[in-house]
This record gives C-alpha cells, structure tokens and sequence, in this order.
C-alpha cells in the first residue's frame, strides 16, 4: 500500500502542536499534553519519518504536579530548541494564568530542569529564538488585552527579551504581527535564514479553518511583511481527508533542504464528520520560492508507524506511553502485573480501527475506559464476577448491557470498528472468560469526539480500580486493525 505524507501522520493519535529542532543527524521533537502527566511527550528520529518516544519532559509535580488540570488545559504548545548543547522547551501553563517556563536538558531523555517562569506575559505558544549577538527572545500568542490594538478583539504575537540564566525579563512584551486577517494568530515561530528572519504563525482556529501563515523581516524583532500567498498551507473548504491542518514548525535538514511538521485531523461520518483520535502530528516538504517557503506534501511514506505493543509490566519503570490525567503512575503488584489504584492510567489510541485488551483478575474491581474527558466516556467494568457496559455523555450516564464473568483470569476487551450508523466508529465492548470470547455492548462512537465533547485532545485508553483496593491487571495489548 502506497501512503502519502498528506494522508498519512507519521506520529498518529493526540501528538498535536509539533516542535521539532535538528542537533547534527538526529531530531527531536515535542507536542501538547493539555491535563495529562508525565507532560510533553518527546520524541527521537533521524529521518522526520519514524518516530521512537524518549520519553516525557515533564515527569515531577515540581515541573507540573499531576491530577491538578481540568480537561483540555494543563500544558501548551510547547517549542523545543538546541543552542551550545543545551536543549530547551518552552510552554505554557494555563493552570497558572497563561505563565511561560522554560525548562532544560543537555539529554533530550531527561531529565529536565525545574521550570524557570516568566510571570507577566499571559498568553499561550511560546517560540525561544537567539539574534547573532545572543540575546534570547520569546515571542508568543499574547492575550493581555492591554497589548492589543484599540478596538482590537484578536489575540496578537508578542514578544519580549529575556535573561535564560537569571530567569528575568529584559523588557516589557511588545507587540511584532497582528496576524495575515485570519481569526486567531497563534503558535509563532521564528527562523533565521540568510538575511531574512521568517515569522510562521497558526491561523484561522484549530478547527476546520485552520491554516499556516508566514511574515519576514530583515530584524527578529520586526517590522514583519506577510507572504503575498498567506495561507501558505491549509486544508479548509476541501474534501481531503485531512483537515484542521495548522500549527506548524520548520526544521533545515543536513543537506540544506527544509522541512515542516505540522497537526491534522482525519474526521469521518456523516456531516459534521468527527475526528476522535485527536489532532496527530504529519510531515510535509518546503520548497523556497523567491525567498518564501512554499508547502508540499506529496512525498511517500513507506511504513506506517508501529502501534502495537504488549505489556506485561515487568520492568521496573513504565514504558512513557503511559500517563494519568488524575493522578500519578502505580506501581508493581507484589504478584507481578500492575497494582491499579483509583487513578486511572491510560495510553493514547494511534489507530482509527483498532483492538485493546486488559487481562486482569478475576477479583479485581477494575474498569476499561475509552475517555475523550470525564463528561465523555464509554467503559466497561469488572466486580464481583460480573462485568458491565456504562456510557457517560455530557450529563447523562446510563447502563449499555452486562453479563457474567466467569474464571480466575478475565480479559476486558473494546475493540473500534466500522460504524453501523453515520459516526466515525462503532464501540464494541467485551470480554475473554473460562466461555470464550462474547461481545456486551456496541455503542456509537460520534460521542467520543472532539465535534461532540470539544477540546483538543483525542481518546485514550484508561485502567482503573474501581474501589479502594488495588486491582492486579496482569497485561494489557493494544493491535491496530487493517490499514489507516
């Protein structure tokens, strides 16, 4: 099977708001992790095409406590930059008023320094880029209404100079570009290259109108002329499959040619189409054109990225998939497996059809959840020798079936399917006993959606006991479905 850089994420599932910064042949790159921790997954290749995760940056509550975020805030649009063998990511926190960190390693696998924050500058997407002579600028989407224009209802791109060493502003934010026109300027970057300083930008919402957008000036701090073909990239008002595509950073490769990195989504179902894996991260070519990049994304990709695994929980540190948005990670159970504890766990789904399944004691109390955010979720659950199917939307929650469980070793499955009626997918809930392999429930799975919930994270898969007691689950295995 042919795939294209268009319709294909090289990092599939909620990886959304990709940075990525080259260090010699290898690059590194970083995305939003909003209410979960470990924060800001990070991650290793040295083609822009295959992907290997790190790990997270953000791994201690004095970085970014867990369980402390409602859903779809918590961390930002992250930017990850490398100068004199020091690695940077710079963030935003929304649980503190929109502060800046910056955070950094000399390993990009951690660990990585408690933040350094930059009160004062409210707002969101924070860039980190250096002037010939070494002065460190951070330029961001400010929502400070004092910084915008007068009668001016959109947020702006600030930008002020700060001391990394001492942590301190150099001077108040001012603001460099108010946008092309489109809605929402957000996620700024600067680049330097030859003698032109280049400002890409998101534009438009990170919804169906979203798109990239592009300025340059002979300065890093301005006056910036937009591109006179700005959007330089979007996917709005079309029938590809891809939309939503927006957000975007660039990288020069080894050989002087340039990349970028930007998130899509792959909405399906009937109108108006629901996207539920979240915003994932895809790759596109750039060509210059009289000194403007100019977006292609016709190159193929000749594997798609590897999804499945299996754990057994052997090892004495959880693989970084795994991350809460309630609390922090358990640990082993002393009769091997994990000890569930009340907080729920949970892996980002990667796959639009896909199968995931839970083997877990028998006595255990435990639920299998697919959560889009605590008001959108579907589960099924295990007590007594019994296991039932509940759906929670919005504020309504209700029973979807049940049946016996019988055996010592029970085996939760849910499993994403072709949809039986105008959704994205089917949700069928079920279980492996001491009878074989039965189904309990298939629920519509539109209501596990970003269209229906909001937000901007994409479902995941979550664990949890269900009481007090911790719950043994011996091994979970996650396997994609066919072909995206």
């Amino acid at each position: 099977m042919v795939r294209d850089a268009a319709t294909t994420p090289v990092i599939p599932g909620f990886f959304p708001d990709p940075s990525v910064c080259r260090v010699g042949e290898d690059y590194y790159l970083v995305n939003s992790s909003f209410e979960y921790a470990p924060g800001i997954p990070i991650w290793h290749s040295r083609d822009l095409r295959t992907w290997t995760q790190l790990g997270n940056v953000l791994t201690r509550d004095s970085q970014f406590p867990a369980g402390v975020s409602a859903a779809s805030r918590g961390i930002y649009a992250p930017t990850i930059r490398h100068r004199d063998g020091t690695f940077f990511v710079v963030g935003t926190n929304v649980e503190r008023g929109g502060e800046q960190f910056v955070v950094t390693a000399t390993d990009p696998a951690g660990p990585w320094s408690d933040p350094i924050v930059f009160p004062g500058l409210g707002g969101i997407d924070p860039d980190l880029a250096w002037d010939d002579d070494g002065t460190c600028f951070l330029t961001y989407c400010a929502l400070d209404e004092a910084l915008r224009p007068e009668g001016g209802s959109l947020p702006v791109i600030a930008q002020a100079r700060v001391d990394l060493d001492r942590g301190i502003l150099l001077e108040n934010p001012r603001v460099i570009w108010q946008g092309s026109g489109l809605a929402h300027p957000e996620g700024p970057h600067l680049y330097r290259r030859g003698p032109w300083w280049y400002l890409l930008t998101a534009e438009g919402g990170t919804e169906r109108g979203h798109a990239v957008c592009v300025a340059r000036s002979r300065a890093i701090d301005g006056p910036f002329e937009a591109a006179p073909a700005n959007p330089i990239f979007s996917r709005r008002s079309t029938g590809l499959p891809v939309q939503n595509t927006g957000h975007a950073d660039l990288v020069e490769r080894p050989d002087g040619s340039w990349a970028m990195v930007y998130l899509g989504v792959r909405p399906r179902g009937f109108t108006p189409g629901f996207h539920v894996v979240g915003r994932e991260t895809f790759l596109a070519r750039i060509a210059w054109i009289d000194d403007w990049p100019v977006v292609h994304t016709d190159d193929v990709l000749r594997d798609r990225a590897d999804t499945a695994f299996i754990d057994d929980f052997s090892s004495a540190q959880l693989h970084p998939r795994w991350v809460s948005p309630r609390g922090a990670l358990p640990g082993p159970h002393p009769d091997g497996g994990l000890a569930m504890g009340p907080h729920e766990i949970a892996v980002r789904v990667r796959d639009l059809r896909w199968r995931f399944e839970a083997r877990v004691d028998a006595s255990a109390a435990v639920s299998l959840r697919v959560r889009l955010d605590e008001q959108h979720w579907y589960e099924i659950s295990l007590e007594a020798g019994a296991v039932e199917v509940r759906a929670r939307i919005g504020p309504l929650e209700a029973s979807a079936g049940s049946g016996p469980a019988p055996g010592d070793v029970v085996t939760l499955v849910v499993e994403a399917v072709d949809a039986t009626h105008d959704g994205p997918d089917d949700l069928r809930f079920g279980l492996i006993d001491a009878d074989g392999e039965r189904w309990i429930a298939a629920l519509d799975g539109r209501y596990v959606s970003t269209e229906v919930a909001g937000g901007f994270t994409g479902r995941v898969l979550g664990l949890r006991a269900r009481g007090s007691t911790p719950a043994r689950v011996v091994s979970v295995r996650y396997l994609p479905l066919g072909e995206d």
